[in-house]
Formats: structure tokens, sequence, C-alpha cells
């Protein structure tokens, strides 16, 4: 069974939580709770809202058993999803580029990133609404405002894991109170709720909806999310301890994800009473906050309703952050800054929003908000059909592979989301053909071979890991992203002839000559230590080298000084001077002179101090290709 070292993305570590095995039952479920919390603010994001709202308003309680059917599918794939991070300590995006290789990995990672795009934009259109709805922001600005929320992430995450996870549960007990509000207004008929859970499709667009509602459900960047959080406690590696993770952990998945479904079916519940009342095509959640006072008779039901949408549109983004993180790095092996991370995904999802808005108004939102719920929904075969492989294959989970009935179980619920999939993209592009009328060929140029191909993709995804087992092929080692886990050849680096010691005057320079000079020693009588320093005042802007200002001439004498006091003391020294940026200037002294090595100090300044003064030691490290020893402000003298 493979084991590799586990590295999940840079916004996740490895048993950072302790799980002592001599804890008491709930105190070992205590520790192992958090990580279906934060997978189940995806389950609740606004995109889940408008196909609720959608399929409450126009269906009444007729779909309420496709959130229950799909709340169950979930459950069990995620509990899939936990199993495969404890056992094999390696994500869904790691594990299925070991499985299928780098080229299909890439293209599974388009997929993946395309359904985090899909969760992006319906976030950001939620929190829009949610400050439009209670603040009056216009809907562009709002859109435009979302982009904080990134820094809100970072802040929560660099505290702690368990701070962010009690961050998530208190969020989620809030919206869950302000929905509860809403259904006690409603008033539903206990009878009418329970006939809502016979499994039919009413009528005309009641599949558009159950495919939404399943996608917004069962939302495939969430099983690979799932599989790195469960990597965050620290279980013994012994077969009674995997199996006290997996089973903590599924318990952990069935409270977490059914309060979702709470979440979820008092949004259907309450845009029911809409049905009730005749308003059957409320799809914008706009004009669903507009209706809760008149037809719920309460001035609170509209407060709730906007303060919860809010909630769950900043809280959601979470999920989308941390997924982006896990797959660029599991199918790639690319590392970002989680803030550029952030940055991406929400500037790609920032352009549907504004184009729909632009060009459509304010009223198309309700649909895309729908559509991107699908477009979640179509992407689920491609995550759940190799997550089904993997719990299933001895060869990689090895004793803890999923038993007869839970493999045959996993294997339905994979067979049924694709077969109504497949449906609805037949039923669509065929919708297509037909109203495109006389550009009919340009859908058959286009669309239909598009269609064929990620048909063709899905076969291969479900056939190649039948064949690899057929064939007995081994489980592959996996390299992680830093490649084999072999020492490299380790060989003596050349002498130091030159040491070229970076002085700016400032109490960093106590540092840095301090340990030019003890390397210099060290090296030997032959070693010289070459003082550099560039000249940075105004007159340099204007007349570059060619300033014979006042500072360019006391800085010269300094350096003459520096130069009599290092030669007092046996070494030889020189000195060179530059004018202009720093980092280029040092980089270009330290070639021209032949420096072996470059000392530099540090100032010890961050964030905005870094904004006003630079960041000379970053800078100058990528245009050297020499070694940099970065000596802090504050290091005493060797």
């Amino acid at each position: 069974m493979n084991r590799p070292s586990q590295s999940s993305g840079d916004l996740l570590q490895s048993g950072v939580v302790e799980v002592p095995p001599q804890l008491t039952f709930f105190k070992r479920l205590f520790a192992f709770s958090g990580p279906a919390y934060l997978v189940s603010v995806g389950y609740m994001d606004p995109g889940n809202w408008a196909t609720d709202i959608a399929a409450g308003s126009r269906f009444g309680y007729a779909l309420l058993w496709v959130l229950v059917m799909s709340n169950l599918m979930a459950l069990l794939l995620q509990s899939l999803s936990a199993r495969l991070g404890i056992v094999t300590r390696m994500d869904l995006a790691q594990a299925c580029r070991a499985m299928y290789g780098k080229k299909a990995g890439f293209g599974l990672w388009i997929l993946a990133e395309v359904a985090i795009v899909a969760c992006d934009l319906a976030e950001v259109l939620g929190s829009a609404i949610g400050l439009k709805l209670l603040f009056g922001v216009p809907l562009l600005w709002g859109i435009v405002i979302t982009a904080v929320d990134t820094f809100l992430l970072l802040l929560l995450h660099g505290r702690g894991i368990r701070l962010l996870e009690a961050f998530i549960v208190v969020v989620v007990t809030t919206i869950g109170l302000c929905l509860a509000v809403e259904v006690f207004l409603a008033k539903p008929s206990v009878g009418e709720v329970a006939s809502g859970l016979v499994p039919s499709l009413p009528g005309e667009g009641a599949l558009y909806l159950a495919m939404g509602m399943l996608g917004a459900t069962v939302m495939p960047h969430n099983l690979y999310l799932h599989s790195a959080l469960v990597q965050s406690r620290s279980i013994a590696p012994t077969p009674s301890g995997i199996r006290a993770g997996v089973r903590f952990n599924t318990i952990d998945a069935f409270v977490a994800l059914n309060g979702a479904l709470f979440v979820n079916a008092s949004l259907l519940v309450m845009a029911a009473a809409f049905h009730r009342a005749g308003y059957y095509e409320v799809h914008d959640i706009m004009e669903a906050h507009r209706l809760l006072e008149p037809i719920l008779g309460a001035a609170i039901a509209p407060v709730a309703f906007a303060f919860a949408l809010l909630l769950a549109g900043q809280t959601s983004t979470i999920t989308a952050t941390l997924a982006g993180q896990i797959v660029m790095e599991g199918f790639l092996h690319l590392r970002l800054r989680p803030i550029v991370r952030r940055l991406i995904t929400r500037a790609v999802a920032l352009v549907p929003a504004l184009l729909v808005i632009g060009i459509m108004g304010e009223k198309a939102i309700g649909d895309l908000l729908v559509l991107s719920q699908v477009v979640l929904s179509l992407q689920l075969p491609f995550a759940v059909i190799p997550l089904v492989h993997l719990v299933s294959d001895a060869r990689w989970l090895g004793p803890f592979t999923a038993g007869p009935w839970l493999r045959r179980g996993a294997w339905l619920v994979a067979g049924l989301i694709t077969a109504l999939n497949v449906i609805l993209v037949y039923q669509e592009v065929q919708g297509w053909l037909q109203a495109a009328g006389p550009w009919r060929w340009l859908l058959w140029f286009t669309v239909v071979p598009a269609v064929g191909g990620l048909a063709a993709f899905l076969a291969f995804v479900a056939l190649e890991p039948l064949r690899q087992r057929r064939q007995g092929a081994p489980v592959p080692q996996v390299a992680g992203v830093h490649g084999p886990a072999a020492m490299p050849a380790v060989a003596a680096p050349p002498p130091l002839r030159r040491i070229a010691a970076a002085l700016d005057f400032s109490s960093a320079d106590v540092g840095v000559l301090s340990y030019a000079l003890a390397l210099a020693r060290g090296a030997g009588r032959h070693t010289q230590v070459l003082l550099l320093h560039v000249v940075e005042s105004g007159g340099v802007k204007l007349l570059g080298e060619e300033v014979a200002d006042r500072e360019a001439s006391t800085d010269r004498q300094r350096l003459e000084l520096y130069q009599a006091e290092l030669a007092a003391q046996g070494v030889e020294a020189h000195f060179a001077m530059g004018f202009g940026e720093p980092a280029e200037q040092l980089a270009r002294l330290a070639e021209t002179h032949g420096a072996d090595l470059m000392v530099v100090g540090s100032h010890g300044h961050r964030g905005m101090a870094d904004l006003l003064h630079g960041t000379t030691v970053d800078r100058l490290r990528h245009r050297l290709r020499i070694p940099v020893l970065v000596v802090p402000a504050s290091e005493p003298s060797p």
C-alpha cells in the first residue's frame, strides 16, 4: 500500500491537531470534528439558495426528495473521500494523478477548476446580493467588494486550523437559526412536506432544477478538499488508529452534512410558501427577499434571510479557496501563495458576473446562479468515478478497502449521477439544436464535438483503472511535489576568493561586516572582502553615475575608512559603488567584480514598511547566480 509523504497545499498542514488515543469517546470525537464542517459550508452556498428557491416556488415541496437523496449521496461520497485521505495520506487530486498519469491528470485539473470557478461565481453573486439587501450597496460595487473576503480567509487560517473550524461552526449555526425563523413563519403542512419525500419529476424543467440541486449539494471540489482536510489530524499509523480515524470522520460528516441538509430544506420549505401564494417563477433571490414580508407577514423575515445569505456567501468562499490550492498542487505539482491563488480564482469568477449584469441586467442573476450549479453537477462524474475506483481497490487501500455493500452503494451513486447528467446534456443539446435554426451547423461543429470529447474522456476515466487492475499493474510510486525521496549528490563548494558585503550604512552593517570578516578569515589569507554600496540620492535619479553630490562623496569616504580598518585586521578589502536601484546595482557589481558569495543585511520590516522601503533581498537573490547570506539586523557578531 502506498504511503507517500503528505503535502496537500500551502493552506494545510499534516497532523496539526493531536488526537491522543487514551481520550474518552466524546473527547476524541470532538478532536476529530471540524473538517466536515469546513466542507459543509460549500453545501449551503448561494448557488444552493438559488436552486432551492427556484424548486420550491415552482414545484412546492415536490422536489424535497432530491435534497434528501443528494444529502445521502454526499454523505456516502464524503465518507469515502475521508477514508482515502486517512489511509493513503494522499488527497484525491494526488491519487488521481498517480492513477491516471500526468496528461489525464491535467484534464481532470481543468474540469476541477471549472467547478471551483462556478462555485466561486455563486459566492460572488450571493455576497453581492446580501450586501445590497442589507445595506443598499449597488450590485456591481458589491461584486467588487467581495474580493476583500480573501484577506478575511487568510487572517483566519493564519491563526490555526482549529480557530477556522470554530468560526465555521458558529457561522453555520447562525445561518441555521436564521432559516429556522423562516420555516417557523412559513407554517408548512407536515403532510405536504412528507409527500415531497416521494420521488417524482412533476413537470417540465424539474430535471434541470433537480440536477442543479444535485450539483449544489454533491459538490465535486469538496471531494478533493475533504480528502486533504482529514489529514490535519495526527492519528496513530496502526490498523486500530486508522479505523478510528475513518469512524470518527464519518460521524463528523454525518453531523455536519445533516446540518447542511436542514439549511437547504429550510430554503425549499420557505420558497414553497411562494408556490402556495401563486408565485411559481421566483428564480431571483432578490425577488424572494421582496416577497418574504408580505407573504410570511413578519418584518424579521427579509432581514434574517439577507443576513444568512451574506454569511453563506462569505464563508463558502473558504471551500473554493482551499480546494483550489489542493487541486492545483495535487494535479500539477504547482504551488502558489494562498493570496495569489485566491485572487486568480476570484478574478476569473468576476468576469461572467460582471458581463451578465452589464449586458442582461440584474434579473439574469437567478438564472446564472442555477446554471453555475448545473455546471457543478456535470463535473461530478469526473471526481466521483475516480474516488470510487480508488476506495474499491485493495492495491491502494489494502485492508481498509471499502466493503462489498459500500462499494455497491458507491457505484450505484456514481452510475445514477452519470446517467442523470447524460440525460440532461442530451436534452439541453437537443433543445439548442432545435432553437438554433439556420445556425444549427455552428453547434454541430462546436458544442457537439466538445460533448463527444468529454464523453470519451469520461469513458477513459471509468475504464482505465479496470484495465490496470485486470493486468495486475502495481500502484505507482508517488514521488510527490518535490520528486523522489533521494539524497542528492553532495559535493564540496568552490573555495571563496571574494566575499561581497552589501552595505547601506545602517545598523544592519554590524552583522554584514562581522560575517564577511569571519568568512574571509576562515577561507584563507587569499580571500578578499568586496565592500559594495549603492547611492540612492535624488541626484542619482537625474544624473546617474555622473552625480557628485555630498552623499556620494561622504559614502566614498566611509568605504575607504572600512577598507583601511579591514586591512588593519589582516583582511584584504576593496570597494565599489553603484548608483540607482539597489538590487540591480548590487547584482551588477557582484558579477563585474567576480564575487563568490554575497552577504546582505535584513532590516526586519514587514507589510507596509516593505511597501515603502522596498524588499532588496528578495529581488537581489533572484538576480544573482552566487549564494546569498542574509544576516538579520539583530544578529550578534560571530
